[in-house]
């Protein structure tokens, strides 16, 4: 795993409604929204990408901030997240632009349906970081080691600038179609960038 960046193309397991429906901000599925749902799924489905790319980096503890092989922090959170680590995982995942054409689309359209696209759309994203940190946590384990859980820019004090760094390291724009802007803003916008410990034992 170390070194270079590789890439991953794996699908989620099929939508859970109920979820979507939470990030929807509905408290429970109805004769109403139960065919809308239905709808935006079919229209949706097959037009999402499942894609992932990584990198692994030693990790050193310095004593004003974290070395992370590819760049420096000053981070408590992610200093916490990743003690007793001794490299870290790189990722960045989308499900491509589908979601954001279709909000977009259905904006002034039908702004339930704009809606049912955005948690879906969130949804999806969730379900594949899900199934990529699966998949690396047996590789891993496979090798007597543990991940810990991901932890992305912008959580706790961990900056949402540290992105530059992020693209820079692993190029997901070249290896899976995600690009960064000047306000460290992802396109497509359901796409997720973290970083993932991984603990020299299970016994750690």
């Amino acid at each position: 795993m170390h070194g270079v960046t590789l890439t991953l193309s794996c699908v989620p397991p099929q939508p859970d409604r109920a979820e979507i429906l939470r990030y929807a901000g509905a408290r429970y599925e109805d004769e109403v929204l139960s065919p809308v749902l239905d709808e935006c799924l079919a229209q949706i489905l097959d037009s999402l990408v499942y894609k992932a790319c990584y990198r692994t980096f030693p990790v050193h503890v310095c004593e004003n901030s974290l070395d992370l092989g590819f760049a420096e922090v000053n981070s408590k959170s992610l200093t916490r997240a990743l003690e007793g680590c001794s490299h870290v995982i790189l990722m960045a995942a989308t499900v491509g632009l589908a979601p954001d054409r279709l909000m977009a689309r259905y904006a002034t359209l039908s702004p339930t349906k704009a809606l049912l696209f955005q948690a879906i759309g969130t949804e999806r994203i969730e379900a594949l970081c899900d199934t990529v940190t699966g998949l690396l946590t047996a590789q891993c384990e496979s090798e007597g080691a543990i991940l810990r859980p991901r932890f992305s820019p912008g959580y706790g004090d961990l900056p949402l600038a540290l992105q530059r760094e992020i693209f820079a390291a692993l190029e997901p724009a070249r290896h899976i179609g995600l690009s960064l802007n000047e306000s460290f803003l992802m396109s497509p916008t359901k796409s997720v960038t973290a970083l993932i410990g991984i603990a020299k034992h299970k016994e750690l």
